[in-house]
């Protein structure tokens, strides 16, 4: 198997090769422990998947029941109205109905994040706004800096996944519901909660109730990640009955399959055993994230979904943790490289039960520490080397879109620079931070600035597609995809006051503040924005830099690596008070969409 899993990566169009096409590769027996998939191992329960093992012949003999007979059932269940709810085979499906039917031109999305909301649009020629997610901040999402950035790129559809994924942030219902009012003039806000049954900060976190009240808001769900049935591909969207019934008269009339409907039908039956399932994936990851906290120069963000993002030690490689991490110890990771503002210094690991993190935390300290014959994968860890990926699409994209200020950033790279650099200002027009001008690295590239914030390398040279101004990354298609259209055409510069700022204005020396307000231009044009104002929401105080621990034992408590947060405050989400990890309220009760009990 070793001398394939390269190939096996190379030739899948997906970010990893399936279960499927690994257990082939690997012969006899099993396949991995997989920590790449996001699913729930906890459900369905063992007598379930005996249940439907006994009527296996049945299940895929005969026709599926309609769509709606199926949906009719899941509304049953979950008390929402038929008419505000579409069925899917799987939430990519909804997705491409969604760009299909409801964008027009243009679209918006923090990132990193699910990369079909970035190629699906691209893919028919609409015009994608990335806004980029600062590391330094820890993947944290400013809803009134994102507000701005709209505004600014003049997006009629904006995107917010909730928990996202692949970093797992959370925002609290009220900062969505805030951010959907100030967003009501646009074409359609999408809030995908695919992971949010995951989450524990808030009691009743979903926005689907909210959402069948406006006429251009979408709530995106997911059965099969919340069940543990990728294969079964179902999921759904609730909105107002009249953007619902437009995707519904879309949909095939057997677009979900017989599987679908025989566990939509089981599902009334084990409301409590799902319930129990959601509390013991968000025990896991607690204790998961506490014991890769405890490897040395490993980052754990915090995270409200059933996985965690972490940053592998300065000098690791993603994509040779992973081949390596699948070859010697039969373990499958997602390694991020290929996913727009990552990088392949990072993973996305999935929550598992204890036995299989003890598995990884050991498979991960042979691949990294050098514990196993084939030597170690960090190279000097912990001696502050400035990193610099050769996978991701990241390095290349936000070296050209982050404004003009990239050119003289790369002048002064090329001349080399002292160690502790201060942080450089914010290109003009983009409002977005720029790294220190330090020590150029491989290819040219920028180390990171203070804080541990994102690479990015020396952007010398630009061919016609340019630069994006306004802090973002644009992508467009025409033949092929290409980038930076939108520095041929500056947008007008937002007024000050038309979006509060939750941060104050950018000044020469470092700020803890993850994105500072753009500096004003000279006669500013006001933007037209019918809808009330984003009030700023309360961010967390972004950890101070701590130098990475050696590589002789575990991180110290309450030390971070270099730019990252604590175990600790890995239960934390943006500041705010986390709700107790108790499940949905009643023993016996199945959680609706809206996250409430209702009688099973």
């Amino acid at each position: 198997m070793a001398d394939n899993v390269t190939s096996l990566f190379r030739s899948t169009a997906a970010h990893s090769p399936s279960m499927a096409a690994l257990t082939r590769e690997g012969g006899e027996g099993a396949g991995p422990v997989d920590f790449c998939i996001p699913c729930n191992p906890y459900f369905p329960t063992p007598a379930m998947f005996d249940e439907m093992s006994a009527r296996l012949r049945d299940i895929i003999t005969y026709y599926p029941s309609s769509a709606d007979t199926i949906t009719a059932e899941l509304c049953s269940l979950l008390q929402l109205p038929p008419q505000c709810v579409a069925m899917g085979n799987g939430s990519t499906e909804l997705i491409t109905w969604i760009d299909h039917l409801l964008v027009r031109e243009s679209l918006a999305i923090p990132v990193p994040t699910f990369g079909r909301w970035t190629d699906q649009p691209m893919e028919t020629g609409k015009r994608v706004d990335m806004f980029p997610l600062q590391e330094s901040s820890g993947f944290a999402l400013d809803l009134a800096q994102y507000a701005e950035f709209i505004r600014a790129r003049g997006t009629r559809v904006a995107v917010i996944c909730n928990p996202n994924n692949p970093d797992g942030g959370f925002l609290h219902k009220h900062a969505i519901v805030q951010f959907m009012d100030a967003m009501a003039d646009l074409d359609l806000v999408v809030i995908d909660e695919s992971f949010l049954e995951f989450a524990d900060a808030e009691a009743e976190p979903s926005v689907v109730q909210e959402a069948m009240l406006r006429p251009n808001v979408i709530v995106l769900r997911s059965l099969g990640k919340n069940f543990g049935l990728h294969g079964i591909r179902f999921g759904y969207l609730v909105a107002n009955p009249a953007l619902a019934g437009r995707v519904r008269a879309m949909l095939p009339k057997w677009n979900l399959n017989s599987f679908a409907e025989h566990v939509v039908f089981m599902l009334k039956e084990h409301g409590a055993e799902y319930a129990q399932s959601l509390q013991q994936v968000r025990r896991d990851r607690l204790d998961m994230a506490s014991q890769l906290s405890a490897l040395p120069g490993l980052t754990v963000y915090p995270s409200q979904g059933n996985f965690l993002f972490v940053r592998l030690p300065v000098g690791a490689e993603g994509t040779v943790v992973r081949d390596r991490m699948l070859t010697e110890h039969r373990i499958l990771v997602r390694e991020c490289g290929n996913k727009i503002g990552s990088s392949s210094r990072f993973l996305r690991l999935v929550v598992r039960p204890q036995v299989d993190v003890r598995r990884l935390v050991s498979g991960l300290e042979q691949v990294l520490y050098g514990t196993s014959r084939r030597g170690a994968a960090v190279p000097g860890l912990g001696n502050g080397t400035s990193y610099s990926s050769g996978t991701a699409a990241v390095d290349r994209l936000v070296s050209e879109t982050n404004g003009s200020g990239m050119r003289g950033l790369a002048a002064q790279a090329t001349g080399g620079g002292a160690p502790g650099p201060a942080a450089a200002p914010a290109a003009a027009g983009t409002g977005m931070p720029l790294p220190a001008a330090a020590s150029a690295g491989p290819a040219g590239a920028v180390p990171a600035g203070p804080g541990g914030g994102m690479p990015m390398p020396a952007a010398a040279q630009f061919g016609q597609g340019g630069l994006t101004g306004q802090g973002g990354l644009t992508g467009q298609t025409g033949q092929g995809v290409r980038f930076g259209q939108m520095g041929q055409q500056q947008m007008p510069q937002p007024v000050p006051q038309s979006v509060p700022q939750a941060v104050p204005q950018p000044a020469p020396q470092p700020v803890p503040q993850s994105v500072p307000q753009p500096a004003p231009q000279p006669a500013p044009q006001p933007v037209a924005a019918p809808a009330p104002p984003l009030a700023p929401v309360a961010q967390a105080p972004v950890p101070a830099p701590a130098p990475v621990p050696a590589a002789t034992g575990p991180t110290p408590p309450g030390v971070p690596a270099r730019g990252g947060l604590t175990a600790a405050q890995v239960r934390g989400t943006n500041g705010l008070s986390p709700a107790p990890a108790t499940g949905w309220p009643g023993a016996q009760a199945w959680p609706n969409a809206a996250g409430m009990g209702q009688a099973g």
